[in-house]
């Protein structure tokens, strides 16, 4: 597999929208594909359903040969959706909100740093992206999954911002949880993240970096949009 896929999906252009939680990645990235005209891929939901395949085999998220070896067998895939956008297929049927629960989530995160798990999802991801284009978000898709592609944005906030952020968001979806419950989330998150051997996150020169704490979600696809246009 070649180091530098392309850049620009034949046609249609790759954004690529990084950052820990909280910053409002999902939310602009939305936004931004409603207002180009582009397919969003949310590459964490494709970490979830893998997380969602793991446990429904019985499997400890911490075992990284049996999760490893759900990787490479899981029916796994990305789809154009009636709304235009991609969605992740999980034995055929869409992930949906099975995912959205915050055990998922934890074991999503476990089983995001096996260089195993993200081999088979890079491939995927890469795939989805060069055939549809779109905005993709994740937490590597600039700095490995389409290091090519000129439009490059790292998402960014304090992590009080962040905590606040993500508590009051799961209060709006009614999934309760304590102040603690999301701090710890976020910090045991953003730990794994950093500390992966495989594509931990991170940015270089090549992103233009936004940081959120100030902005609403409308003026952050704002400034994406018009550095997207700009250099269009």
């Amino acid at each position: 597999m070649s180091p530098e896929p392309a850049a620009a999906a034949g046609r249609r252009p790759l954004i690529a929208i990084d950052g820990p939680s909280g910053v409002g990645k999902s939310t602009a990235a939305r936004r931004l594909a409603r207002r180009l005209g582009l397919p969003y891929l949310d590459t964490g939901a494709m970490y979830r359903a893998l997380a969602l395949a793991v446990l429904d085999a019985g499997a400890d998220p911490g075992d990284r040969a049996a999760v490893a070896a759900i990787a490479e067998g899981a029916d796994l895939r990305i789809a154009p959706a009636a709304d235009g956008g991609l969605e992740v297929l999980l034995d055929g049927a869409p992930a949906g909100e099975r995912i959205r629960t915050p055990r998922i989530g934890e074991a999503s995160s476990v089983i995001a740093a096996y260089p195993e798990v993200r081999r088979r999802l890079v491939a995927l991801q890469r795939a989805g992206g060069e055939a549809h284009g779109g905005v993709i978000e994740g937490r590597d898709i600039g700095s490995r999954v389409f290091p090519g592609t000129p439009h490059k944005f790292f998402l960014t906030a304090p992590p009080e911002v962040r905590h606040r952020r993500r508590w009051e968001e799961r209060r709006a979806a009614g999934r309760a949880a304590s102040w603690d419950e999301v701090v710890a989330e976020i910090e045991g998150r953003d730990r794994r993240d950093a500390e992966r051997s495989d594509s931990p996150l991170t940015f270089d020169a090549s992103y233009t970096v936004i940081d959120t704490s100030e902005l609403t979600a409308d003026q952050v696809v704002d400034r994406i949009a018009d550095a997207v246009g700009a250099r269009a």
